[in-house]
């Protein structure tokens, strides 16, 4: 059985696992290190932060950060998605943007941005299939592991909230 529910710090090592994971395939975060609980958890808004339970046991998490600290930016989130590599390839990433969607809407928030690695083909098909767009890149933004990576950026605007 498949089902979402608010993200947990009960689960906080599976979820941060399950970042490591994305960490480590290198097509998910510039991030080199898991960071601990209290640094994890102080980056994403307090609402709008899922986790997916397969049979009871996490396959994956969404959560919102802000885009600025600026007021007027208040309707602005970024999205992370990340499942685990033992349950990827099964919609699970699908189910989780979609109720982060809703989640978003339902907390005000008007435009959601991902930005996603150039070489994440996977990322980026699952988000033109959420109604994302395309508006933008940014060539060669940061290094990892010493390769300069281009990021894609695409953008959902809400039909909902802030129209």
């Amino acid at each position: 059985m498949t089902v979402i529910a608010r993200m947990s710090a009960d689960q906080q090592a599976v979820i941060l696992d399950i970042y490591r994971q994305g960490i480590v395939s290198g097509m998910a975060t510039f991030e080199t290190e898991v960071p601990d609980w209290n640094e994890f958890d102080s980056k994403y808004l307090p609402h709008s932060r899922l986790m997916i339970l397969e049979d009871g046991v996490v396959a994956g998490w969404a959560a919102l950060s802000l885009v600025s600290s600026r007021p007027c930016y208040r309707g602005v989130a970024e999205v992370s998605v990340y499942v685990a590599d033992s349950h990827q390839r099964k919609g699970i990433g699908r189910m989780l943007l979609q109720a982060l969607i809703k989640d978003s809407e339902q907390n005000g928030i008007w435009s959601l941005l991902s930005v996603i690695h150039e070489e994440n083909k996977a990322s980026i098909h699952l988000h033109e299939q959420c109604g994302f767009r395309y508006i933008g890149y940014r060539e060669k933004i940061a290094q990892l592991n010493g390769v300069w990576l281009t990021t894609v950026m695409m953008e959902r605007r809400s039909k909902v909230t802030g129209t």
